[in-house]
């Protein structure tokens, strides 16, 4: 139960951010979903609480099909799983790891109007979401921007179309110089995700290793063969 609970409200972030947040900066505003209606507290709680059922019932379902090796250092393992995370994701409607960050970054960017604060507002966003950035490309940017800035002799504001397309001209000379291009977005969330669905099992393992050591401590299980991590199956503890 608690297993596909977590799976549902988080998952750990393990990917070299610049990378999404790169592709964030020059891309118009996109909204997953309407706003909805105002409704009444109670009203709101009860809908709240009915879907994530929904949603939980959906992974619970598809969990107890699959079976999962807890490998993390077996990559057929690490790939069958990210592709289980995968399923629950698209049949319990939820966001990929990317599309979260995306999602944070459009909500918490708006209202902002000059383009040094929200790269500083990307970094912060980077920051608490435990993303790193591997390649400098926070430093190449803000570089970047100050060579606009000098050039236009003024703050530049995300308004100014002239001064923002010399701004993504620069962006895109980074992007090729560490070696980002935009149609490879798929490959670069495939990766993600494997390193999400990875760093899954690495905690599944340490749970099960620790359990497996209290267990053993207790007078009746001291005479029980010790059993491989990777012969569990977690259906039979759903």
């Amino acid at each position: 139960m608690a297993f596909a609970s977590r799976l549902i409200s988080r998952s750990k972030q393990l990917y070299s951010g610049n990378i999404v947040l790169q592709h964030e900066l020059g891309a118009s505003a996109r909204f997953y979903s309407a706003a909805p209606p105002a409704l009444k507290g109670d009203e709101m709680l009860k809908n709240i609480f009915i879907e994530f059922k929904k949603k939980f019932e959906t992974a619970m379902g598809i969990l107890r099909e699959e079976k999962i090796t807890i490998d993390p250092e077996d990559p057929a393992a690490v790939s069958h799983f990210s592709n289980v995370l995968k399923t629950v994701r698209q049949k319990a409607d939820l966001f990929s790891e990317s599309q979260r960050i995306q999602y944070t970054i459009q909500t918490r960017t708006q209202g902002i109007q000059d383009a040094r604060s929200y790269l500083l507002a990307l970094q912060e966003i980077r920051i608490r979401r435990g993303l790193t950035d591997d390649l400098g490309a926070e430093a190449m940017m803000m570089d970047a921007l100050e060579k606009v800035e000098k050039d236009i002799k003024k703050p530049l504001m995300r308004n100014d179309k002239k001064g923002m397309a010399l701004l993504l001209a620069e962006f895109d000379k980074i992007n090729q110089k560490l070696g980002i291009r935009k149609e490879d977005l798929p490959k670069y969330d495939e990766q993600l995700e494997n390193k999400i669905a990875k760093s899954v099992l690495e905690e599944m393992k340490k749970d099960a290793v620790e359990a497996m050591k209290t267990q053993k401590k207790r007078e009746e299980f001291k005479d029980e063969e010790e059993v491989d991590v990777k012969n569990l199956d977690i259906r039979n503890f759903l």
